[in-house]
Formats: C-alpha cells, structure tokens, sequence
C-alpha cells in the first residue's frame, strides 16, 4: 500500500471488464481512490464492492464515451467525490475486426466514436481540470495497433495511430505539469475479440490470439507509469507476450 501522500484520485474509462477492471484492482491495492465509469453499471458496482472489501476506494458512474458531455459529466462527479482528479486512463474501446471490402461501415464509425472520439472527450474533460490545479497525468490505452497494421485491422489500427499521435502532441504542448503516457499492449486477454462479426476476421482472431498477456500486466504498466514521482513523465510502453512475433 503507498503512503497518503503518494496516492492519486484516478478516473477510468471501460473500467467494467479486461484492462479497465485490472487497473482499477491494480490501482486500488497501491492506495489511489479509483471513480470508474463504463456502460455496465452491475459490473462496477461489483467491482467497487469487491475493492471496498479489500480496504480499497472505489465509486463508480454510467459512462458513454462517446457523448462529450457524459464524459465531462464523469470527470466533474469524480472531482466532486473526491476532491480532485489527479489521473484519467482512458481505457474504453472496441474491436470488431472485419475486411475493408466488408464495408462495414456502422463498425468503423463505432470504433472511431469509442477509440478515438471518447480519448478526444476524455482529454477536453481531464485537461482543463488538470490545467486549473497545475497537475495531472492523462493515461491513453493505444495498442501495438498503433505501431502496425494487419488484415481486417485497418480501422481498428487508424484509430489507435490517432490515439499515439493525439497522445504525443498533447505531451509536446504541455508544460510539464500535464504528464501524458501512451501504453500499447499486444494481445491480451480481454472481451475485445468477442464482438468482431465477420467470420473470418472471428477465425483469425482466435489463432492471433493464442498467446495473450493476463490483462494485469497491462495494470501493472499503467501504475508503474502513474507511479513516478511528478518530474517523471513516462511517454510509452509497449507490452507484449514473450512468446508473440506480433
């Protein structure tokens, strides 16, 4: 358990299953107050339950990342309930995979609203906030998408180089007080996978999935990052599964 001193109040997006929830666990246990936000509120009810159980601080609030105005919504109730807001992780986001001849075209405008969009509105939440006390650290959940593209991943990828470059840019015009991490997991255990429609981006996905890393460890990246002291800024990680060629 950190000292008082050391903890932090840390709003997360998608915080109802996979890297959302492990960070929070994580989070909590290192002594910082959690406020969770996701559309399924039995999941972070929970989850706040089961992290109050363990000597934790943990609320929750119904999220929708893409209405810019829910999210400024959820920063404002954690900043109300706490006091502050010291971290966001935007952590929310979606994955249904599918060729581009597909034209799936309502799956590429969802990822674009979740992916992109909600980090966009989870910025223009966090930043002023963070600006009008002279600190903050904004966490960006990104992918080793970001880095490269794959067959049936095109969207899915464009959207997590936006989120890179959104993420550099924001750091390079800070001043320093704002401190901004991009943390990219390879594949990871998570219910991404289990909304891709097409068939065969399905069936693919099952083999590119076979090594994947306990969506704790992508935890374990995210509090390392928020774990260092304020002159610190950690700009990336990129975790994988050892065993990956990805």
């Amino acid at each position: 358990m950190r000292g008082a001193d050391a903890s932090r109040v840390v709003a997360i997006t998608g915080a109802s299953s996979g890297i959302g929830e492990a960070a929070a666990r994580r989070l909590a246990a290192d002594g910082h107050s959690v406020f969770l936000g996701a559309r399924r509120t039995g999941r972070l009810e929970a989850l706040c339950a089961e992290i109050g159980a363990a000597g934790g601080t943990a609320a929750f609030r119904r999220l929708d990342v893409t209405d810019a105005g829910d999210v400024r919504g959820f920063v404002a109730a954690a900043a109300q309930r706490y006091g502050r807001v010291d971290v966001l992780v935007n952590n929310a986001g979606v994955m249904p995979l599918s060729p581009l001849a597909a034209l799936e075209v309502e799956e590429w405008d969802r990822m674009i609203d979740v992916n992109l969009r909600g980090v966009l509105h989870g910025i223009a939440a966090a930043l002023p906030v963070m600006r009008a006390r002279g600190a903050g650290h904004i966490v960006n959940i990104a992918s080793v998408g970001a880095y490269e593209v794959s067959p049936t991943a095109a969207v899915y990828c464009a959207t997590k180089f936006a989120v890179r470059a959104v993420s550099e840019g924001l750091r390079q015009e800070s001043d320093g007080r704002i401190r901004v991490t991009l943390v990219s997991p390879g594949v990871t255990e998570s219910e991404l996978a289990d909304h891709i429609g097409d068939p065969a981006a399905r069936e693919a996905m099952k083999a590119y999935r076979a090594v994947a890393l306990p969506a704790a460890a992508v935890a374990d990246a995210i509090a390392y990052a928020v774990s260092r002291p304020p002159e610190v800024d950690v700009n990336e990680i990129v975790v994988r599964p050892a065993a990956s060629a990805q």
